[in-house]
């Protein structure tokens, strides 16, 4: 059975990297039609309300005593990850906002360490290393073209949701018993309470119902945030929090395939090598985690 969930992991995980890397084109396109605030809530409380709705179904618990620390997971996993992706989005193109978010494993591993007793070998860190190396090519400071605030902003999401990993982590150790598909709908719905409330704050033009808006948000409702969640905290469970950053790194090369096939997004050469530095840096950190 053991080994049965961790196939099932890693298949599930491959699924997932192609719904979010396929999706990021369209998250782009859907801004506009929308502010950054209102497509980011409408599509994580309505994909928290699908999840409800099939827990009643299926006649799961709902309510439940972790609720308080579900919120800070949330914090991170949804409202954080989301915000910051879809505001980046905005702010830049779909190829780089992608990978720099993608520096997730990066985090989790480092993070991994002191909070999870994961350690990192001489290896990991070199690849570490290599992985800092890319992202400081990407920045590229002294390039006046170049949009820094959109680049943190993609990093500031990968680090949120690296957070969201190493708490999901010692939550499923502390609450063994803890429903998987009840924390992910839990999470998601309290999550969007920051994203509702920064709705007061930030002012936008009014949505443009389009089919093609729509479309979008049901995507994003049932597949991207419904199913892929529910892989992503299943695979958490089932494997470390490293392989599980790690096995997910389709999701920025098929972004940065569907960007280029999608938006037209071709990156330069100074950018084609801090992608390669960064991928190369994650592989390798991988690479060292299995030996």
């Amino acid at each position: 059975m053991k080994k049965n969930n961790k196939l099932l992991s890693v298949v599930g995980l491959f699924v997932l990297s192609i719904i979010w890397g396929a999706n990021v084109p369209y998250m782009k396109a859907a801004l506009d039609f929308s502010g950054p605030a209102e497509f980011a809530f409408l599509r994580n409380f309505f994909g928290a309300v699908v999840l409800f709705g099939i827990l009643l179904f299926l006649k799961k618990p709902i309510l439940i005593k972790e609720a308080p620390k579900l919120f800070i997971l949330g914090l991170f996993q949804t409202a954080g990850f989301t915000g910051f992706l879809i505001w980046a989005l905005l702010e830049g193109g779909a190829s780089k906002t992608v990978i720099l978010v993608f520096t997730m494993p990066l985090w989790v591993s480092i993070m991994a360490w002191p909070f999870l007793k994961e350690k990192l070998t001489f290896g990991q860190w070199l690849a570490s290393g290599i992985c800092f190396l890319g992202i400081g090519i990407i920045f590229n400071p002294l390039s006046i073209s170049n949009n820094i605030f959109s680049c943190s902003l993609a990093l500031a999401s990968g680090f949120s949701w690296a957070c969201g990993v190493i708490l999901s982590k010692r939550i499923h150790v502390k609450y063994p018993k803890l429903d998987l598909f009840t924390m992910t709908a839990w999470q998601m719905l309290l999550g969007s309470i920051p994203l509702f409330l920064i709705l007061f704050i930030v002012t936008s033009e009014p949505i443009i119902w389009s089919n093609y808006f729509i479309n979008i948000v049901l995507f994003n409702i049932i597949f991207v945030n419904g199913v892929a969640y529910l892989l992503w905290f299943y695979a958490l469970k089932h494997l470390e929090a490293s392989t599980v950053s790690l096995l997910s790194l389709l999701t920025p090369i098929a972004g940065g395939i569907s960007g280029w096939l999608l938006l037209n997004e071709v990156p330069n050469k100074i950018e084609l090598v801090g992608y390669i530095l960064i991928l190369l840096g994650l592989f390798s950190l991988l690479f060292y985690k299995k030996k």
